[in-house]
């Protein structure tokens, strides 16, 4: 994943930054918003996909403090975290399923 600030955020202490994020659109952007705007310490998080034909997502995060790209750290470990854990229980479902239907196959042709 490449990450770029966007030039001109002149704000103390890195509290208000733009990031672009190259080859990403509305499925991270949602996601991630949807994670760092619960954080207490972030005023104002979102994002735009300036055009559709371009592979590229704008993500703003302005703070009460915290250093923006700190903000955005956390937020991307912690929807790796939730990703994780969605995928673990996913498996989980999919093999308890396929586990319970030989089972029951089983018991069918007996």
């Amino acid at each position: 994943m490449r990450i770029a600030e966007v030039a001109g955020d002149n704000q103390p202490n890195d509290t208000s930054k733009t990031f672009v994020f190259y080859d990403e659109g509305h499925t991270l952007g949602n996601a991630l918003r949807f994670v760092i705007i619960k954080y207490p310490e972030v005023n104002f998080c979102g994002y735009t996909v300036p055009h559709p034909a371009e592979q590229k997502m704008h993500f703003r995060i302005q703070t009460n403090g915290i250093r923006a790209v700190d903000i955005l750290q956390r937020g991307l470990e912690d929807l790796e975290k939730i990703c994780e854990h969605t995928l673990k229980v996913f498996d989980e479902a999919v093999s308890d399923y396929k586990s319970k239907s030989s089972k029951e196959e089983t018991e069918a042709l007996s």
